[in-house]
C-alpha cells in the first residue's frame, strides 16, 4: 500500500497524445505505455489517478474510465482534430485554463502533486501546480538538445522554442525523472538541472505479456502469424519516423541479400507500426517505396500497430529485433522484446545501453551504417548457439525491469518531493 505520507490523489498531465490512444502509430509510443501502466499500478495500491489529455475528436467522452481508480479527461484546447506537436503550443495556455477549470469544480485540494510528460505537458503542471500549492514532479521522456545532437538524415531539429520551454519546465519542476542515469547525466549538462532534483528511475516492462512462449522457442507464434518455421525473422517496431532509423533497418535487410543471396528465401524482416510526425519522411507507404527499390519489397511485411499480446507475439516469432534508433530516452521496445526471449540488436545511444546489456542479452552497434548492421545482424544468424544464449540472457536481464520496480520508485519520489513542499524546503 501507498504511504500514509504518499499521494492521495495525483494529475498526470499529457498534452500531445492520449493515454487512450494505439501505441505505434501518431505521437503514441512507450511514453503511452509507461503512463497507462504506472496509473494501473498506482490506482491498484490505492493511489487514484487523473490523467488530463487534449481531446481530438468531438465525440469523445469527457471522461473515460482507464481502469479501476484511473479516469481520463479529454480537455478541448483548439481544434478537435489531431495537431502536429510543433502546432501544439499555441494550445497549451487553453489547456491550462481548462485543466483549472476542472479542478475549481472539485472540492479544494483535490490533488497532492502534479506529474506531467513531455515538455508541452510541464508547461501545464508548472502552471497548475503553482495554483494549486502541490510539487509538479516532471518526465521529459525525450530531451530537444539531445536530439538536435544525434538527427537523423532529413530529419528536422527541434525548434528553440522547445529548448526555450524545456529550460523553463526544468527550472519548475519540484521533481525531474531520468529513465537512467545518462539522461540524468544529460538534464545537468543540456539544462543544469540541479542534483537535488534529479532522480532516475527505469521504466519497466510487462512481465505477464512479454514472456517467452512454449518450446520451441517461437514456433507457435510463427504458426499463427503465417511464417515459415525455417525462416530467419528480423522485426522492427514502433512509430515509424526517421528518429528510429526504419531506413536502417530496410537497408540493413537490403544488404543482408546483396552478400548472400540465397538467404532471400528465407529472410523475412518485418515492420510494426505507423506514422508519425512528418508523414512525408518515413510512413509505411514511403517505406514500402524504399523496399522496393532496395530490391526487397517481395520480402518485406508490414503490419500496423497492435496490442501487445499481439506485439508480443511478433517478438517470440523473430530471430531478432532490430531497434536502430538514433536518440532514445529508453527504448521499451527492446526491453519488451528481449522479455519474450528475443536478442536486440540496437545503436549503442541514449537508454538503450541500459534497455540492452551489450554481450549478454543482444548487441550494441556504434553508427548507423548498414554494412556495421549487417555485419552485426550476420554474425548473430550464423551462429544458432549464440541468439540461443542470448535469448537466455534477454529473459534474465529483462526480468529485473517490472512495472512494480518503477511505481516503486516513483512513490518514493513522490512522497519525498511532498514532504519537502510541507516541510517548506525548496529552490
Amino acid at each position: 500500500m501507498v504511504s500514509r505520507r504518499g499521494p492521495r490523489r495525483i494529475a498526470i498531465i499529457s498534452v500531445h497524445t492520449s493515454p487512450l490512444d494505439q501505441p505505434g502509430t501518431g505521437d503514441a509510443g512507450g511514453m503511452n505505455v509507461y503512463m497507462v501502466e504506472v496509473a494501473r499500478r498506482l490506482a491498484a495500491r490505492g493511489t487514484e489517478v487523473e490523467m488530463f489529455t487534449r481531446a481530438v475528436c468531438r465525440d469523445t467522452p469527457p471522461q473515460a474510465e482507464l481502469a479501476p481508480g484511473v479516469t481520463v479527461h479529454s480537455v478541448p484546447a483548439g481544434p478537435f482534430e489531431e495537431l502536429d506537436k510543433y502546432s501544439l503550443p499555441a494550445q497549451v495556455c487553453p489547456f491550462t485554463v481548462e485543466v483549472l477549470r476542472a479542478e475549481a469544480a472539485a472540492e479544494a485540494g483535490r490533488y497532492d502533486l502534479v506529474h506531467s510528460h513531455y515538455w508541452l505537458s510541464g508547461k501545464v503542471g508548472a502552471a497548475v501546480a503553482g495554483r494549486w500549492g502541490v510539487p509538479l514532479v516532471q518526465s521529459m521522456h525525450t530531451l530537444g538538445a539531445v536530439k538536435n545532437a544525434s538527427l537523423a538524415a532529413g530529419d528536422t531539429a527541434e525548434p528553440a522554442e522547445r529548448i526555450r520551454g524545456e529550460h523553463e519546465v526544468v527550472a519548475a519542476a519540484d521533481r525531474l525523472i531520468a529513465n537512467t542515469d545518462e539522461e540524468a547525466g544529460q538534464l545537468a549538462r543540456y539544462y543544469s538541472a540541479a542534483p537535488r532534483q534529479v532522480r532516475t528511475v527505469n521504466p519497466g516492462v510487462s512481465l505477464s505479456v512479454f514472456k517467452p512462449g512454449p518450446a520451441p522457442a517461437g514456433a507457435a507464434d510463427r504458426a499463427r502469424l503465417g511464417i515459415r518455421p525455417d525462416a530467419v525473422v528480423l522485426t522492427f517496431a514502433g512509430r515509424v519516423q526517421p528518429l528510429k532509423g526504419p531506413d536502417v533497418f530496410l537497408k540493413t535487410a537490403a544488404r543482408l541479400v546483396a552478400e548472400d543471396p540465397s538467404l532471400r528465401d528465407r529472410l523475412v524482416p518485418v515492420m510494426v507500426g505507423g506514422p508519425s510526425g512528418n508523414a512525408s519522411r518515413a510512413d509505411p507507404d514511403r517505406m514500402r517505396q524504399m523496399a522496393s527499390a532496395l530490391g526487397i519489397g517481395d520480402i518485406v511485411r508490414f503490419e500496423p500497430p497492435c496490442p501487445q499480446e499481439e506485439l508480443a507475439a511478433w517478438y517470440r516469432a523473430s530471430d531478432l529485433v532490430l531497434t536502430p534508433s538514433h536518440s532514445e530516452s529508453f527504448g521499451l521496445v527492446a526491453l519488451e522484446a528481449q522479455a519474450c526471449g528475443t536478442p536486440v540488436v540496437a545503436a549503442a545511444v541514449g537508454g538503450l545501453t541500459t534497455a540492452v546489456r551489450d554481450g549478454y542479452s543482444g548487441v550494441l552497434v556504434d553508427g548507423h551504417s548498414p554494412a556495421t548492421w549487417a555485419s552485426a545482424v550476420r554474425d548473430l544468424i550464423a551462429e544458432p548457439r549464440r541468439i540461443a544464449a542470448l535469448a537466455a540472457g534477454a529473459v534474465r536481464h529483462a526480468s529485473a525491469f517490472g512495472w512494480s520496480a518503477t511505481v516503486d520508485g516513483l512513490t518514493a519520489v513522490y512522497t519525498g518531493a511532498m514532504e519537502e513542499a510541507a516541510a517548506g524546503v525548496g529552490a
